[in-house]
């Protein structure tokens, strides 16, 4: 579902997050995190024929009220758009970054060019 330039930014977004929490800076990790994601739900968005907010949160909102999404990436949606406590923080169990790669992984998997279907 995820087109190859959109891939690399993706990857970067990713790698912007990880750096950012690796310097202690878990507000940043989370805005990389939430701008990867937007990234990824475009496509899936733009294949079910619907306008793609400019705004990442709405795009994240609009991807999670889709019926076509597994439970898990619904979840994993959800916990994009969570507003964090009064210390700036998720739940410590909540990692977006390690939801955001399996958000990606698995609208790859939803591609209808994906034929290869390799379990593993």
């Amino acid at each position: 579902m995820v087109s190859r330039p959109d891939v690399a930014k993706i990857e970067l977004e990713l790698a912007a997050a990880e750096k950012a929490r690796r310097q202690g800076l878990e507000g940043r990790a989370r805005v990389c995190a939430r701008r990867a994601a937007g990234l990824a739900v475009s496509p899936f968005l733009e294949k079910q024929g619907l306008t793609v907010p400019g705004d990442v949160h709405e795009r994240i909102v609009l991807f999670s009220n889709q019926p076509a999404i597994s439970p898990r990436l619904r979840q994993i949606a959800s916990h994009l758009i969570m507003r964090v406590n009064e210390s700036y923080e998720l739940p410590p169990e909540i990692d977006l970054i390690a939801e955001v790669r399996q958000l990606v992984k698995e609208l790859e998997n939803l591609s209808p060019s994906n034929h290869n279907h390799e379990q593993g």
